[in-house]
């Protein structure tokens, strides 16, 4: 913005408050919703607008201005809908007139008047009264060119979602999307709950947390990485169906497909195991999806991805195989599973600990080719701190992560209520840490107490809400549909 332009808008501001008008009025009078007076006359013609002699008064942001030298246009968006506004020398009120010709880009007004419909069958409010509700001290950006820059578009979603409709979509989807979830769950007989975001230990996943202090307890606190811990709690407590869209919060680097900050709806059924969520989850997105979107086909890339039907499940060990050539439980040990991935060709990088070095292999090989909706189940148990093991073969626990479009959209287990096995877990995770495991998970007494109180055979699924968006949307990043992503300081 000019300097030039930022001062004529200044004096535009001060003339109006030298002739006693206050630009930024706290009422704004009677109206009627532009959307709902579209509904109103849309279906119109010209003649029976004219015979109804229907009156209106409207508010929103003049978003444009075409002047015609006695005739001036104008169009106000409120929410999104658009609505013209005529004015013409000699008919409208010289003072209504001048006041609408003084207004600039991005104001917001109200206008009272007659409803008409132009010649090339635009619906017209008729300026009679017009009245400023807010000053915009800086333009808009170019309406049909928008924000071209994509750093500035995350900077300022304000002004991406006043100039991009993509975005605006995207937004009204994520709602649309939420509220799908709720719907579903809630008919299912879940419990939307609420657990706290500072915890005094985290834990409930693989994840390294921020820290924060309690001035007044002088208690050090940590931002949830997972409502895992407390959602289980509850469980214990008798709120056999619970869940909880959360804000988690994982000190982490960002990529398409990470952010520091995200959403997560997690979901725990009493008297249900990994099989249960199983089925769960794929109901749940197919319905999202369908309400959402109206149909359970995404175009993705040159193809789509296909949600319809019933989703293909393959283990960890048999997935890893087929793209790697090497057996994870065969090669149950660092050093082993090192040398078995570098007969194959592999580089096998530094990972301190074999789990870390499965999980590195199956993320690089595997998880890119999980395009279509696919359940990879039984994961090693050194990757599951807190899943049931497997009764059929104990390497490996009741666990299924499910990919669609490449990436990790939910987890789940049968979760582990066993007190003293749990107990034994942390501890080995704890050796984990000690080897250099920085994600591990810590010893956590207070949860383990609950446990010995009893918790009934339990499912828990968590599934990624921002990703979930993401392939809903066709969108190629997370940023796209957080509508605040987390950006580097500026300049930096």
């Amino acid at each position: 913005m000019s300097e030039r332009e930022q001062d004529a808008r200044r004096e535009r501001l001060a003339a109006l408050r030298s002739a006693g008008i206050d630009p930024y009025p706290a009422h704004t009078g009677p109206r009627t919703r532009i959307a709902e007076l579209r509904q109103l006359h849309d279906d119109k013609s010209a003649e029976q607008l004219a015979a109804d002699g229907n009156r209106a008064a409207v508010a929103g942001r003049l978003r444009s201005r075409r002047s015609f030298g006695k005739l001036l246009f104008l169009t106000v968006v409120e929410d999104g809908v658009p609505l013209q506004i005529s004015a013409r020398k000699g008919e409208t009120a010289a003072d209504t007139f001048a006041f609408l010709e003084g207004l600039d880009v991005g104001d917001f007004v109200r206008v009272e008047g007659g409803v008409w419909r132009t010649q090339k069958g635009e619906l017209t409010l008729g300026a009679e009264r017009a009245e400023l509700l807010a000053k915009a001290l800086r333009p808009l950006p170019e309406k049909w060119h928008g924000l071209l820059d994509v750093e500035a578009r995350y900077r300022q979603r304000y002004l991406d979602l006043l100039s991009n409709e993509r975005t605006r979509e995207i937004a009204l989807l994520r709602s649309g999307t939420l509220r799908a979830l709720r719907h579903f769950l809630d008919a299912q007989g879940f419990l939307e709950v609420e657990t706290p975001v500072l915890q005094p230990l985290y834990g409930g996943a693989a994840a390294r947390p921020f820290v924060t202090q309690h001035q007044g307890f002088d208690q050090r606190l940590y931002l949830r990485i997972s409502d895992e811990l407390y959602l289980k709690r509850l469980v214990i407590g008798g709120l056999d169906r619970v869940y909880e869209i959360a804000h988690n919060f994982r000190n982490e680097g960002i990529s398409h497909k990470h952010s520091p900050e995200f959403t997560m709806l997690e979901c725990y059924q009493a008297f249900a195991d990994y099989r249960d969520m199983m089925a769960l989850v794929q109901v749940l997105l197919q319905s999202a999806a369908q309400q959402v979107l109206g149909t359970l086909s995404l175009p993705h890339g040159d193809g789509a991805i296909e949600l319809a039907g019933t989703w293909p499940r393959i283990t960890m060990r048999d997935a890893v195989r087929e793209d790697s050539g090497v057996d994870i439980l065969a090669a149950a040990d660092l050093a082993s599973l090192r040398r078995a991935l570098a007969e194959q060709g592999i580089d096998p990088g530094d990972a301190p600990t074999w789990a870390l070095l499965v999980d590195e292999v199956f993320s690089a090989k595997v998880e890119p080719k999980l395009l279509q909706p696919t359940f990879v189940t039984h994961h090693p148990t050194e990757l599951s701190p807190l899943a049931k093991r497997s009764p059929e073969d104990p390497r490996v626990v009741e666990r299924f992560e499910l990919f669609i479009g490449g990436m990790e959209i939910a987890n789940a287990f049968s979760e582990l209520n066993d007190p003293d096995e749990q107990r034994a877990r942390f501890e080995e995770q704890g050796r984990l840490a000690a080897a250099g495991d920085a994600d591990a998970h810590p010893m956590d007494e207070d949860f383990l107490i609950a446990l010995e109180h009893g918790m009934p055979p339990t499912g828990g699924l968590g599934v990624g809400v921002d990703r979930l968006v993401r392939i809903f949307a066709g969108a190629p990043n997370l940023r796209e549909v957080i509508l605040f992503p987390h950006l580097r300081p500026e300049g930096s």
